[in-house]
């Protein structure tokens, strides 16, 4: 058995603050990032909080499959109903991505 921890919760090994760790209902931990001048809420979902569900990647144009984690992003100024599901790589990568939908070859254009 291993010795119990007696560390404080102000900070733990990967840096972030208590401030930083807001687990929630969704059992990830909530930020706010700045992103093309704008102050974004980030909130990270852990697979078991979106079992049953799918969701279409924004940064991908991919679908992120039901329990698969991923990231919940969303400007500070609008409400949550502008919340937009990002693969956690797709979310990490979005200054070096385009603007221009991928779809494949046999899908409609609108």
């Amino acid at each position: 058995m291993s010795p119990r921890r007696n560390r404080p919760k102000a900070a733990d090994s990967s840096g972030r603050g208590a401030e930083d760790d807001r687990s929630g209902r969704y059992g990830g931990w909530q930020s706010t990032e700045s992103w093309q001048g704008e102050e974004w809420n980030v909130r990270h979902v852990a697979g078991a909080s979106a079992e049953g569900k799918t969701y279409r990647c924004p940064g991908c144009d991919q679908v992120i499959p039901s329990g698969v984690p991923h990231v919940v992003a969303w400007p500070e100024h609008v409400g949550v109903d502008d919340r937009r599901h990002w693969h956690k790589a797709c979310w990490n990568a979005r200054d070096r991505r385009t603007t221009r939908v991928r779809r494949s070859g046999n899908s409609p254009r609108f």
